[in-house]
């Protein structure tokens, strides 16, 4: 199984490409997670999406390819960051490839709320049309006080935290298989 990450925040230190590459590394036995380039993305441009300039092709074909989506988002005044915005605008038009994709989110923030208010932003964003990503219900990943949760090295230490997202990434797993398995049948 494939799944193409996208990780909303380009600090060198973020939290949130830390709480990737930690997925990313866990997991390889199970599922393999390719942390796309979304920083790299220019500002989206209506003018220019019918000829997109070659990282959109490039990481559009890599969605398209993918089995799934993992969205990995900081929360920024209460939202989104517009690094991850700009990645979903750019491929929610001309050629939707998020269109039924199966999609997880996670969040990590220095907050003890973790990214409640931008998840719950993402949700709805997700859900708009043209974008239409099917998003894995009631599976809601939270990482607050992440600072205190991850060590020096960006490994995830907390083992609550760990085996929390051990069963949501196994649920995630069985969950794209059955909308595989539903989607084939029609």
């Amino acid at each position: 199984m494939k799944i193409v990450a996208m990780v909303g925040s380009n600090r060198s230190d973020s939290y949130n490409m830390q709480l990737a590459t930690f997925m990313q590394k866990r997991y390889a036995q199970k599922v393999e997670i390719e942390i796309l380039p979304i920083n790299k993305l220019p500002f989206y441009n209506q003018d220019d999406e019918l000829n997109p300039p070659e990282i959109v092709k490039e990481i559009r074909n890599k969605i398209k390819e993918s089995d799934g989506i993992l969205f990995v988002t900081p929360e920024y005044n209460a939202s989104i960051p517009g690094v991850l915005k700009n990645a979903i605008d750019w491929f929610s038009r001309v050629e939707k490839v998020m269109v039924n994709k199966p999609a997880m989110i996670v969040g990590a923030s220095m907050g003890a709320l973790g990214t409640v208010k931008a998840q719950l932003q993402l949700r709805q964003i997700l859900n708009s049309q043209g974008v239409s990503t099917l998003t894995l219900p009631g599976n809601e990943v939270y990482v607050g006080s992440v600072h205190e949760k991850i060590d020096e090295n960006g490994n995830l230490i907390d083992e609550s935290t760990i085996q929390f997202i051990d069963t949501v990434v196994d649920n995630f797993m069985n969950w794209i298989e059955k909308v595989v398995i539903y989607a084939s049948a029609y």
